[in-house]
């Protein structure tokens, strides 16, 4: 089915277990920590599903039915770009701050699902598991998200050498019905607000770590998980007004701990085989799918934030001055270098079987510049501001107060916008640049695709030296020392 906003939000309402300031959240689409956040993914399903959007959010699938693009397996450079412009679209209603909403994780799955054949050789029937978690996730339009880090905890000690070998998630036992589960794993980013969760693990496993290597998806409600969400920005921002952006679109970040959670086998993709732990990423097109998203979404932040440097300018009368315009310039590269990557990701394509998919290395020379840029941005956008984005109205409540209203009225000065659309904005530009909410999304974009060495190691491992080498070596085979020396001997040798 094409799910509708509301019953996207009405199928929240099961009974999972969220703990945030000491208690237990008994209704998360109502609770102020959350209900914004909630009611803004209900906005992207009402999206989909509008008859108006129907070609360019969801695709015929193979049993005939309609699917949101999210699922989409595209079979060649066409369809791979019809797929992007429909996941554009969707991320434009969050402007790029929602980092997992349903397209980054269904995306993943269906990388996996494209790289069907490795798990075939691995075990068929946890291929079989595979492919009909994708078409039950596919067909029920389900919001995932996923948990692939272990807790930080002594990180000079593998999972298994921890403490408490269970602080990670690992299996406990198995048998005839499938498998239990206890431990931690991070960040379930979205988790409140998504149906299920997929977990595994991304970071290298060694040998002895056998019981962490897994990989299943169960709902955010399976009795025993317990979804301990940190701290709500949401929360601190009742007014729209005064954080547009942290009250609507706090996607939270949770611990899960699983307290043996039963894990029935047709969830469970992999158990206790650390090769194909990384194989699920890697031998598949998974990593490069998942990325690829995350890369569409970042050219959809960086247009905006590009958008919030022009009006900065704009506001403050400074769009002429010359260092200005150089410093718009630098910025508006460097947005477009983004776009064109992603452009260049599909262009450079290749084929996965029947399955066309954005080019391996390309998206990692993106990964690998944009996580040193997104700071750089953000600093630059507040050297444009100044001191506009501090010297803001205490809150929305200033404006009840006649007296405080007029004054507002008369500091708040543009030459480009009223004294009441100057404040809209600089709270927004700080919501974006300066508050709690946009300092957890400069770590987020730092870190969501890893630490810049794993992203510059997958960088190096995937760029086509071979090529490189032979340029190289076609050069130095173009002349030679005999062929100077030679000539010079010969000549000699005559006189």
């Amino acid at each position: 089915m094409i799910k509708t906003g509301a019953q996207h939000i009405a199928s929240l309402r099961d009974g999972r277990a969220i703990f945030l300031d000491g208690e237990r959240v008994e209704d998360a689409p109502s609770h102020p920590a959350y209900r914004r956040a909630v009611a803004s993914v209900g906005r992207m399903f009402d999206f989909h599903s509008a008859p108006e959007n129907r070609e360019l959010m969801t695709f015929e699938t193979d049993t005939g039915t309609r699917a949101n693009r999210i699922w989409q397996l595209p079979t060649s450079y066409e369809e791979l770009k019809t797929r992007r412009r429909g996941l554009e679209a969707w991320t434009e209603l969050h402007a790029g701050f929602l980092g997992r909403a349903p397209d980054h994780v269904a995306s993943c799955i269906s990388g996996m699902y494209m790289g069907l054949e490795q798990f075939e050789l691995y075990d068929p029937a946890r291929a079989r598991a595979l492919a009909d978690y994708y078409a039950y996730a596919r067909d029920n339009d389900l919001y995932l998200t996923y948990v692939i880090i272990n807790p930080q905890a002594d990180r000079s000690r593998n999972a298994a050498e921890q403490a408490d070998p269970f602080l990670s998630a690992a299996l406990v036992d198995e048998d005839a019905g499938g498998i239990t589960v206890r431990g931690a794993k991070m960040l379930a980013t979205g988790g409140i607000m998504a149906n299920e969760v997929f977990v595994t693990c991304i970071q290298p496993l060694q040998a002895g770590e056998e019981p962490y290597a897994l990989s299943f998806a169960i709902p955010m409600n399976a009795k025993g998980l317990k979804i301990l969400s940190r701290k709500s920005y949401e929360a601190a921002s009742p007014s729209v007004f005064d954080n547009p952006l942290a009250s609507r679109f706090d996607e939270n970040d949770a611990v899960l701990y699983f307290d043996d959670v039963k894990v029935p086998w047709d969830r469970v993709f992999i158990a206790r085989d650390i090769a194909m732990t990384a194989k699920q990423f890697h031998a598949t097109p998974a990593h490069v799918y998942q990325n690829y998203q995350a890369q569409i979404r970042l050219s959809v932040k960086l247009k905006f934030l590009l958008a919030i440097a022009r009006r900065i300018t704009e506001v403050n009368g400074t769009t002429g001055f010359p260092q200005v315009r150089e410093t718009l310039g630098q910025l508006a590269a460097e947005a477009a270098m983004v776009d064109a990557f992603v452009a260049a990701m599909e262009a450079k394509g290749s084929r996965h079987g029947r399955y066309f998919i954005p080019d391996r290395h390309t998206l990692y020379a993106a990964q690998t510049l944009a996580q040193q840029l997104y700071g750089k941005f953000i600093s630059t956008l507040r050297e444009l501001a100044g001191g506009g984005m501090i010297m803001l109205p205490s809150s929305v409540r200033d404006y009840a107060n006649p007296e405080i209203a007029a004054l507002i009225g008369k500091t708040q000065q543009s030459p480009a916008a009223s004294a009441e659309d100057r404040v809209k904005f600089y709270k927004l530009a700080w919501d974006a640049v300066g508050s709690e909410f946009a300092s957890r999304h400069a770590q987020y974009e730092m870190f969501y695709a890893g630490a810049g060495f794993v992203v510059k190691g997958h960088s190096l491992r995937t760029y086509d030296w071979g090529g490189a080498a032979d340029l190289l070596d076609r050069m130095l085979a173009s002349y030679s020392l005999a062929d100077e020396v030679a000539p010079q001997a010969a000549a000699r040798a005559a006189e």
